[in-house]
Order: structure tokens, then C-alpha cells, then sequence
């Protein structure tokens, strides 16, 4: 295997495991509690999140989430390719963690209504609108917070995956509620799959539309509005021309810190022309 090939590979890896987590143990929170204790689903949410991207966010970044994907897309953050290649990983993470706990649970636990193996669903005597603008919030919200402090150098990132965790907690307690406070099209579909009910996709669309929209306008916003003009750690008097490389997402270095290999070999081959 190529080099350049083992490392989108670890990327992939790294991009399945923290859906996986989110799912496994957010789901499993409202299994083991049958729904009734939304604190505790909230951390366990946030706590899955934000433990994965202090572990790994620093070798893809640690998106973990098609809609944050698409916002650090939108944003000129992240290529086309490595778009597609976690958004594909992220799905499968999903659908694997909640896979994993038909193994774990009785269908006695995982399917009581309110339960449904964690189906996000509109909260009663609410309408899609009111769960779409929700999600569109809440996932605003998560995506503004990923920048702040996982892409935006004027702020320190030792902290971010704490700070992205308790973002998540949060937004669940805000709006779990209302729409689920999913804010990850992932964390739908993987559970509506494996549960395959009719019942569980008429509203799956929310569960798409509002975190992407949410996603997008937020990393727009941030983007191209408060960091506009500022080089990457500089303070905000310093400015930078339109071509200037920009970091690759969450904690991750530069984009070729990504692929080091790749790197390394063009270090190589320009000390070779110098000579």
C-alpha cells in the first residue's frame, strides 16, 4: 500500500470511531434509561464527542459529522475528496455503533417507545418546523464553536475537545425536546437504518437539512466575516492575501500534516534540486 494510500486510510479509521462512540454511547444512555433522564443522555453525547477529539482530532481533525464536514467544505477548509471520503466513514461509524448495540441490548430495552434504539423523533404537539429551525440552531451553535476554538488560532486549542463536548451537552439540553437536538445527519441515519422501521424516515430529512444549513452559515460566518484578513496565528492587525494557505480542519496541522509522508517526500525532492 501506498504511502499517501495508509494515510487517508487512518484518516477513514479515525473519522468512523467518533460516530461510532457518539452513537454507541449516546444511545446507549437513553437504552439504559429508557429515555427518561436527559442530563444523562447529554453528557454521554458530549463526553463521546469530546473525549474522540481530544484523542484523535489531531490526525483528521476531527469532524466527526457530515453537516461539520460540509460547513469546513463551504468554508474552503477541507477538499472535495476528503469530504467525501469522511462523510462516507462517518455514516459507516454510525450505522457500525448502532449495529453494535442490537449485540449489547434485548429488543426488550431498544425498541419501547421512546426508545426506537434512539430514532430521533419531533417532540409532541410539535411540527417539523419547529424541530427543522431547532436543529438549524443548535448545529449553528456547534459549528460556531468548532471554529472558535479548533480553527481559529488567535485561541487556544488545548481545550477544544472539552469545549466541543460541553457545546454538544449543551445543545441536547437546549432542544432535546424539541427535534433530538441531533445536530449530526449521521447520528440519525445510522440508528434509522438499523432499525429500518417505515416510521423512521418521513422526517429523516430534518435530520439532514437543518444541521447542514446550520453547519454551512456558521462556518461562512466565521470564515469569511471574523477571520477574514487574519493570517493564521497572528494576532487581528495582521493581514494575509486571499491565496494564503489555510489550516486544514479542527485540530489538525496544516493539510499536509495530514498526509506526512507526502510531505516528507517533497521536502526530499526540493533539497535534492537545491543541491
Amino acid at each position: 500500500m501506498r504511502d499517501r494510500d495508509r494515510d487517508w486510510v487512518k484518516l477513514a479509521i479515525v473519522e468512523f470511531l467518533g460516530p461510532f462512540a457518539l452513537v454507541f454511547a449516546g444511545v446507549g444512555a437513553i437504552i439504559q434509561t429508557q429515555g427518561q433522564d436527559l442530563v444523562a443522555v447529554a453528557l454521554a453525547n458530549g463526553l463521546a464527542i469530546g473525549l474522540l477529539v481530544s484523542a484523535v482530532g489531531h490526525i483528521s481533525g476531527g469532524a466527526f459529522n457530515p453537516a461539520v464536514t460540509l460547513g469546513l467544505l463551504a468554508a474552503r477548509r477541507i477538499e472535495l475528496e476528503r469530504a467525501i471520503v469522511y462523510i462516507v466513514a462517518q455514516l459507516l461509524g454510525a450505522v457500525t455503533g448502532a449495529g453494535a448495540l442490537t449485540l449489547v441490548y434485548r429488543d426488550l430495552e431498544r425498541n419501547r417507545p421512546g426508545v426506537n434504539l434512539g430514532v430521533p423523533g419531533i417532540g409532541a404537539n410539535l411540527s417539523t418546523g419547529n424541530a427543522l429551525v431547532m436543529e438549524i440552531i443548535l448545529t449553528f451553535v456547534l459549528m460556531f464553536v468548532i471554529f472558535g476554538v479548533a480553527i481559529d488560532h488567535r485561541t487556544g486549542r488545548a481545550i477544544s475537545g472539552l469545549v466541543i463536548g460541553l457545546t454538544i451537552t449543551l445543545d441536547i439540553l437546549a432542544g432535546g425536546v424539541v427535534s433530538g437536538a441531533v445536530m449530526n445527519p449521521a447520528r440519525a441515519f445510522g440508528p434509522s437504518l438499523i432499525q429500518a422501521g417505515d416510521g423512521n424516515w418521513g422526517e429523516h430529512w430534518i435530520y439532514w437539512v437543518g444541521p447542514v444549513v446550520g453547519a454551512v452559515l456558521a462556518a461562512l460566518l466565521y470564515n469569511d466575516v471574523l477571520l477574514a484578513g487574519i493570517a493564521p496565528g497572528s494576532g487581528p492587525s495582521e493581514r494575509i492575501s486571499p491565496e494564503h494557505p489555510r489550516e486544514a480542519p479542527g485540530h489538525a496541522e496544516p493539510e499536509d500534516a495530514a498526509f506526512p509522508s507526502a510531505s516528507l517526500s517533497r521536502s526530499r525532492r526540493a533539497q535534492r534540486r537545491r543541491r
